[in-house]
């Protein structure tokens, strides 16, 4: 299952030449990049880094934060996070694929020194028990069976009283998901909670819950923006630099899924 889901988001050669030779055809100075150059392809989530910086308001950040972000992807959200709040981030990705162009987006626009990436499974952490003031997760649940075992191990790497955001797509009352979708072409690798079993998760995880938010409207405005704007002016380099020719077809079922309520956007913020 793990090496499916690693398939799924497997690009085809190497990541970082394919978004670096997007942005030089696009007119991009590497030298002079920023991190909103990259937002477009690196913040891999509905609602993108207006969500993020959402997110990581809660989470209580300063500068001598140690922060971790699990399922890390492009390294995007975690970039955007440390240039924002000062702080260091470290993420941990399935996929080495992602890891080593993360790091290497993240050199681009001067931030090195501020994030870290390594490869890792959610469910089975590579770090020492209560190293990290905060976490965050978004967009990665939606493939991970085990999701107490996920959430359990958030927990651990916690320092007690630590902010732990999770946001990510949920399943809906309005019927089966339709597929293709950003985190599955099928199925299989699909797996999602509902509204109804989320705090439970997160509470015999070890987990006070202190806010819930359900952005299922927004999020379907926001990819409804995105078909437009893309139907227009494509962005220099979008999320089908890893996801291939089925991107168009996920966008667009991902917009009948939330139109139909078969998905829902939530996010929890939640204490240690």
């Amino acid at each position: 299952m793990i090496d499916a889901v690693e398939s799924h988001y497997r690009g085809s050669g190497d990541l970082s030449n394919v978004i670096a030779d997007k942005l030089r055809k696009a007119g991009k100075e590497m030298d002079r990049l920023t991190t909103a150059d990259l937002a477009t392809v690196d913040e891999f989530h509905i609602r993108g880094r207006k969500a993020t910086l959402e997110l990581a308001g809660y989470l209580n950040l300063g500068p001598s934060s140690d922060v971790l972000d699990i399922g890390s992807g492009l390294g995007g959200p975690a970039r955007t996070i440390a240039e924002t709040f000062g702080c260091h981030v470290t993420g941990v990705d399935l996929t080495q694929e992602f890891c080593d162009a993360a790091a290497a987006l993240s050199g681009w626009v001067g931030l090195s020194d501020r994030v870290a990436f390594r490869q890792g499974d959610a469910t089975s952490l590579p770090f020492a028990d209560a190293v990290f003031d905060a976490a965050i997760t978004m967009h990665v649940a939606m493939n991970i069976a085990a999701k107490d075992r996920m959430y359990a191990e958030a927990r651990r790497v916690l320092k007690p009283g630590g902010r732990f955001v999770v946001y990510d797509v949920l399943q809906g009352e309005g019927g089966d998901v339709l597929f293709p979708v950003p985190w599955a072409r099928e199925p299989s690798i699909s797996h999602l909670a509902t509204p109804d079993t989320m705090p439970l998760l997160l509470s015999d995880a070890g987990f006070r819950v202190l806010k819930v938010e359900d952005s299922t409207e927004e999020s379907q405005r926001w990819f409804e923006e995105m078909a437009t704007r893309m139907a227009g002016s494509v962005p220099a380099v979008t999320f089908q630099a890893f996801l291939g020719n089925d991107f168009a077809a996920m966008a667009r079922n991902q917009v009948i899924n939330l139109r139909e309520r078969r998905i829902r956007t939530v996010s929890y913020v939640c204490e240690a």
